[in-house]
């Protein structure tokens, strides 16, 4: 199990309750919910909308925090929410490795690579003590991201870890060695609660959250909060929610509203002030196999990622 020896994301400069300098997207805030009188935003929970000042530079790199991008719900912007957190944080100077823990490939394709063409991917690296993650690692085009590719081989892993000993571990054992080289490492789970995202939450010093902004999201929050406790008590004490990322955000339709409302109710600050709108920028750029902050680095989606970098950090520090 992983312990983080400094500040989880690093140093970084204060916070303020200023207006902020650039908006999270086209329709993460709705201007009409301020009260009379108050000038600063509001995010779509009603909160005063903070201005999560760039994150200092870092005198050195590692030990990593290990974030688990979870959710078993398919299609609610895991991935998504991976590769541009992962393009953002890196902009700010951070080292950060993605983990493709879903035997579809999508993190791996998103970034340009094939993975079907690899000979070796993050199956062999929990399968055979012999691969070491130096031996798997592919750098990104974005400076300062690299990738540990996976294809279908790992839903073979899933099978072949229930025999294993401390088959709970594996993952957090063969990020072990790497991790000194990293400040952030992210895993995009699949939509499941198994074997394999169990290993995720062994390894992880915390889960962030991506809940699409539909009702049926929100029904299986709850299960994946208890599955987090389940970890918490039996693998990993020191595993904690980040937070929870409302994603596919429509500040147009009372639905969207409303989800944003229902989630603040139940976990109350665990819901991250950024907000991602729904766009078709998004897809645009996995086409592209770019993050949006290269693909269209001036558009909304892009700044609504830097700005949940910006505010992950903060929430990290003070923690």
């Amino acid at each position: 199990m992983q312990t983080c020896g400094r500040g989880p994301w690093g140093t970084v400069a204060s916070v303020s309750s200023q207006a902020p300098s650039e908006t999270t997207t086209d329709s993460s805030t709705d201007p009409s919910t301020a009260p009379v009188g108050v000038s600063a935003p509001l995010d779509p929970a009603g909160r005063e909308l903070p201005q999560f000042a760039d994150p200092a530079p870092l005198s050195g790199h590692g030990p990593a925090r290990i974030i688990a991008m979870c959710n078993q719900k398919g299609g609610v912007g895991k991935t998504t929410t991976t590769i541009n957190l992962g393009a953002a944080l890196a902009e700010y100077g951070r080292r950060v490795l993605l983990v493709d823990f879903d035997p579809q490939g999508a993190a791996s394709v998103g970034l340009g690579v094939n993975p079907h063409d690899l000979d070796r991917t993050v199956y062999n690296l929990l399968m055979d003590r012999a691969v070491t993650a130096h031996d798997i690692v592919v750098q990104s085009n974005v400076p300062g991201l690299d990738l540990l590719p996976a294809n279908i081989d790992l839903s073979a892993a899933e099978v072949q870890l229930v025999g294993e000993v401390a088959r709970e571990s594996v993952l957090s054992r063969v990020l072990r060695p790497i991790a000194d080289e990293y400040d952030v490492i992210l895993v995009d789970c699949q939509p499941s609660l198994g074997l394999l995202t169990v290993n995720a939450l062994t390894a992880a010093h915390g889960v962030l959250i991506p809940l699409e902004c539909e009702f049926f999201a929100l029904r299986g929050v709850a299960m994946l909060v208890e599955t987090i406790e389940k970890v918490r008590d039996r693998l990993n004490p020191l595993l904690e929610v980040d937070g929870i990322l409302a994603t596919m955000y429509d500040s147009r339709t009372l639905h969207s509203r409303e989800v944003i409302a229902r989630v603040h109710e139940a976990f109350g600050d665990k819901l991250l002030h950024t907000v991602i709108a729904r766009t078709v920028k998004f897809p645009d750029a996995s086409v592209a196999a770019e993050p949006i902050t290269v693909y269209a680095p001036n558009h909304a989606g892009a700044t609504a990622y830097r700005q949940l970098a910006r505010e992950l950090v903060a929430r990290g520090d003070a923690a």
